[in-house]
């Protein structure tokens, strides 16, 4: 019946009538049942939902199975057949459309079934042998009854050889699930601390779940059985690992956790890929690193009397210590420090021609000593030395362009976060769009900068100023002078 896809006409929780009249049809059904039995099968409390659906040809069913089938004969009448011949006929069976459409657990172990005789050891190994095999003929799905050796088992795909590979037997599903409780208590254990609660949800994951993700996968909680962040964390609440409150409407907060708890503390941290936080350089990858960023000075042609005797000329480069001593050394090789006030520095011609304005050079005959050096700084021309640990310094003129983050509307009003200049700090567009998609869980794109020659932008979309800032201050270390447009972060407690 569901070997083909449905269509769901509805899909809701179960009322608490209903609830108890499944309960009392089960036990009338099964009357070996106890009480505590059938409580466990239809429970008081956990979710449970009644899905009404359509199947690929159009029969109405009603369902919150976990397998539907008719046998088509007794077990007694199986051994008594040598398990050959149609056994059931099978409606819905595990890993169908049906058990896709649920969160995909697998079926309880069932010890095999033995015949009323005690004697009959063959047929119970032949029993353990049995296997359901799904046909469809002539439209209607039959489910047969037969026998495998073991060599022929082991050649089956579908049942997996004598030593399986446990990865290879999990479900993208249970996969995610893991790496889901992996990054969960990997964040508790190494980054969450007391002093940041109460902590928002959607701040522990974008800013600690994810990051503790390891290098080459990608966590997606809508592939995990969970499908969303606050119904794992019920589940982990259920656990007493941590306790979860609404502290205002519709914001929930994680408010406690227990650091002493079993999962926690018996946690092993994984080891770091030895890959992780690289960028690409050329054609080899190395560990980032901030760069070091110097302010520099240029000298301009209307200062290189000032500087000659020093031995520097237009177009010299020169850090700030360097100008500092070059107009002190200046000022007592010519004798301009005042006799009576040490503070004060007569001008000369040349520092009157070098830092003063027009109107000041009939007016102001000294100055002190810090005015003096800050005029002199204003009037070089600007440039930087930007090195990477393990390489040449590179010196360019002009100031160091920041990483600029924006804002940006889009079509249907939507908001997008758009950051540009990362090559300049040595940042791969791609590498931080990738992590960026991975931490917001939004989707990302790398575009040519509109205005420049061999630049790319990294758009994001809705406002994402707060994980991308906290990427690049906490995660690449750059110092938040360089970064503009932080400000930009949505307040706490607002739509984003």
């Amino acid at each position: 019946m569901f070997a083909k896809a449905f269509r769901v006409k509805s899909n809701t929780a179960i009322k608490g009538s209903d609830r108890r009249k499944l309960r009392a049809d089960v036990t009338a059904a099964f009357p070996t049942l106890g009480t505590d039995q059938a409580s466990e099968l239809v429970p008081g409390k956990e979710e449970l939902n009644i899905v009404k659906l359509y199947a690929h040809r159009g029969d109405a069913v009603t369902v919150a199975p976990v397998a539907i089938g008719v046998a088509a004969m007794s077990t007694s009448e199986m051994l008594t057949s040598g398990l050959k011949g149609r056994g059931f006929s099978v409606l819905h069976t595990y890993e169908d459309h049906l058990w896709q459409s649920g969160d995909r657990s697998s079926p309880p172990f069932i010890a095999p079934l033995t015949p009323d005789p005690p004697d009959v050891s063959e047929e119970q190994d032949d029993m353990r042998r049995l296997t359901l095999e799904g046909k469809e003929e002539n439209g209607e799905d039959q489910q047969m009854c037969g026998e495998k050796t073991l060599p022929e088992a082991s050649e089956d795909p579908g049942i997996g050889g004598l030593n399986p590979d446990p990865a290879d037997s999990k479900t993208l599903q249970e996969q995610m699930d893991e790496l889901l409780q992996q990054c969960f208590l990997h964040a508790l254990k190494c980054r969450v601390k007391k002093t940041d609660l109460p902590l928002l949800t959607s701040t522990f994951l974008g800013s600690h779940v994810f990051s503790c993700c390891p290098e080459g996968r990608q966590l997606d909680i809508k592939k995990s059985s969970y499908k969303k962040l606050s119904k794992f964390l019920q589940q982990m609440q259920q656990e007493q690992i941590i306790q979860v409150k609404e502290l205002s409407k519709g914001v929930e907060s994680i408010v406690a956790v227990d650091w002493k708890h079993p999962r926690i503390t018996s946690f092993v941290i994984p080891e770091p890929s030895p890959t992780s936080q690289t960028i690409q350089e050329g054609s080899r990858e190395q560990p980032y690193h901030p760069p070091d960023i110097k302010p520099l000075y240029c000298v301009p042609a209307s200062m290189s009397l000032l500087f000659q005797e020093s031995g520097h000329k237009k177009g010299s480069v020169l850090e700030g210590s360097e100008v500092r001593m070059i107009i002190i050394n200046y000022a007592k090789k010519n004798d301009l420090v005042d006799a009576d006030n040490k503070n004060l520095v007569h001008l000369d011609p040349i520092l009157c021609d070098c830092i003063l304005e027009k109107s000041e050079q009939h007016t102001v005959m000294k100055l002190p000593w810090d005015n003096l050096l800050t005029r002199c700084l204003e009037k070089l021309q600007p440039a930087y030395q930007v090195t990477f640990p393990g390489q040449e310094p590179i010196v360019k003129k002009g100031k160091i362009c920041p990483i600029d983050i924006t804002l940006a509307q889009r079509a249907c009003n939507k908001k997008v976060t758009v950051v540009r200049n990362l090559e300049a700090y040595g940042l791969d567009p791609c590498t931080v769009a990738a992590k960026l998609q991975q931490r917001c869980q939004a989707s990302t794109t790398v575009t040519p900068d509109p205005g420049t020659k061999d630049s790319l932008q990294v758009q994001i979309q809705g406002n994402q100023v707060h994980h991308l800032g906290r990427l690049l201050l906490e995660e690449y270390q750059l110092p938040r002078k360089h970064i503009q447009g932080l400000e930009k972060a949505p307040k706490p407690g607002k739509k984003k």
